[in-house]
C-alpha cells in the first residue's frame, strides 16, 4: 500500500530565485525564496532549466481576466526541467527524468499547490511555475521526454507548440484544402500556421503588425501573409480569395473587432477559433444566427490538448524532419532580466518565442 505521508528535503536546495508578481502593472520582482519543508502526495521538485514566456504571462501582469487574488505569486507556464525528487504516490516521473512543464493536465497525481515563503510571507504557486529555478510541481504537470530531447524544443512543448498543433486538430478539425486565416503570428500562431502546412490546408494566411513575424511566418507555411498595420487586410483578402470566404478563422488576438471581423468573413459552415481572450469588460458582437446553421464559434483551452498522448506524437514528426521547431526561437534572456524579455515581447520586437535561461 502506498504511504502517502510527506516526503521531507533532505541534502537538497531550501531556496530558489524566483521571479514573482507582487502586484498587477507592476515589474517582477526577483527574490530569493524559501522552498517548502516537505514534498507532499503528488508534489514534484524539480531543477527548471529553460522557460518561455506565453502571452497569458502578460494577461496576468495587467490584469487581463479581473483581479488577482493571489498575489503576490509565481509566474510561468511552459518550460523544461530535471527531476529532483518525488513526493508519496508519484508514479509517472522519477529522479533524472528530463520533463517538460506544461500547464494542461496530463497524467498522474494533481496535487495541492506549493507554498512558498519569503520574509515570513506565503508566496503562492500554482500547480506549476517555471520563472524560478527550483519548482515544487504538480505530477500531472509534467510529462517525460528522452534525455536527449533539446531542452529548448522540450520548453516550448509547455504550450506554444502543443497549443498550437492542438488548435487545428482537435478544435478547428482542419481538412486538406481548407482554408485557413491565422490572426497573430507569435508563438502559438506560428505552430498553427505549421500544423496547417502539414495538413496541406490552402490558402493558409497569416495576419500580424510585424514583419519579421511574417517572414518566418512564411518560412513556416504560410502561403500568404497581410501586414494588417501597412493595409486594408479586406482588400488584402479579396486579392487572395475573390468573393468567397475563409473556412477556419484563429484569433491569437483577443481583440473583440478582430474577433467579429473573423465571424464575418468566414463561410456558412465556418469554424471560429478563439485562442486569445479579450480583456475582462470588453464583449464581442455578432449576430447569432448563422449559429443555427453550421457555423461555430467557440474558445480553446490550451488546443485540448492530452500532454502524454501529443508530446510524444510531435516529438516523433520532429525526430523524422518533419517540422521544424528551432526557428520558434527568436531571442533568449537570462531570469534576472525577464523583466526586460516580458517589455520586448510587449512591444512587438520578438519575431518568435522569447526563452528565458533558467
Amino acid at each position: 500500500m502506498t504511504n502517502f505521508s510527506a516526503n521531507p528535503l533532505k541534502n537538497l536546495p531550501r531556496t530558489t530565485q524566483a521571479a514573482i508578481l507582487v502586484g498587477q502593472n507592476q515589474p517582477l520582482q526577483l527574490e530569493e525564496i524559501e522552498l517548502p519543508n516537505d514534498l507532499l502526495a503528488g508534489q514534484v521538485l524539480v531543477r527548471v532549466h529553460v522557460s518561455g514566456i506565453c502571452g497569458s504571462q502578460l494577461g496576468e501582469i495587467s490584469g487581463a481576466k479581473g483581479l488577482d487574488p493571489y498575489l503576490p505569486h509565481l509566474m510561468g507556464h511552459e518550460g523544461c526541467a530535471t527531476v529532483i525528487q518525488v513526493g508519496p504516490g508519484v508514479e509517472t516521473v522519477q529522479p533524472g527524468d528530463l520533463v517538460v512543464l506544461h500547464w494542461r493536465k496530463g497524467l498522474g497525481i494533481q496535487a495541492s499547490p506549493p507554498k512558498y515563503r519569503f520574509q515570513g510571507q506565503n508566496i503562492n504557486a500554482g500547480w506549476v511555475t517555471t520563472f524560478n529555478t527550483y519548482a515544487v510541481v504538480s505530477e500531472n504537470r509534467c510529462t517525460s521526454v528522452p534525455p536527449n530531447t533539446p531542452k529548448d524544443v522540450a520548453a516550448l512543448f509547455g504550450c506554444a507548440i502543443t497549443t498550437g498543433f492542438g488548435v487545428v486538430e482537435n478544435n478547428a478539425k482542419l481538412k486538406m484544402g481548407e482554408s485557413i486565416l491565422i490572426f497573430g503570428a507569435g508563438g502559438i500562431g506560428l505552430n498553427i500556421i505549421q500544423a496547417a502546412s502539414l495538413i496541406n490546408a490552402y490558402p493558409i494566411i497569416a495576419v500580424d503588425l510585424v514583419d519579421d513575424r511574417l517572414n518566418l511566418a512564411s518560412s513556416l507555411g504560410a502561403t500568404h501573409t497581410i501586414n494588417n498595420s501597412q493595409s486594408d487586410i479586406k482588400n488584402e483578402l479579396f486579392k487572395i480569395i475573390g468573393n468567397r470566404k475563409i473556412d477556419v478563422f484563429i484569433d491569437n488576438t483577443g481583440i473583440p473587432n478582430v474577433i467579429e471581423f473573423g465571424y464575418e468573413n468566414t463561410t456558412q459552415d465556418g469554424r471560429i477559433i478563439l485562442v486569445g481572450v479579450p480583456r475582462v469588460g470588453e464583449n464581442i458582437n455578432i449576430f447569432s444566427l448563422p449559429l443555427h446553421f453550421g457555423k461555430t464559434l467557440i474558445g480553446s483551452h490550451g488546443g485540448e490538448t492530452r500532454p502524454e498522448r501529443d508530446i510524444p506524437r510531435y516529438l516523433n514528426l520532429l525526430n523524422n524532419g518533419r517540422v521544424e521547431f528551432d526557428k520558434l526561437v527568436s531571442d533568449r534572456f537570462s531570469l534576472k532580466s525577464i523583466n526586460e524579455a516580458i517589455e520586448f515581447m510587449k512591444n512587438g520586437k520578438s519575431s518568435g518565442r522569447i526563452l528565458i535561461d533558467i
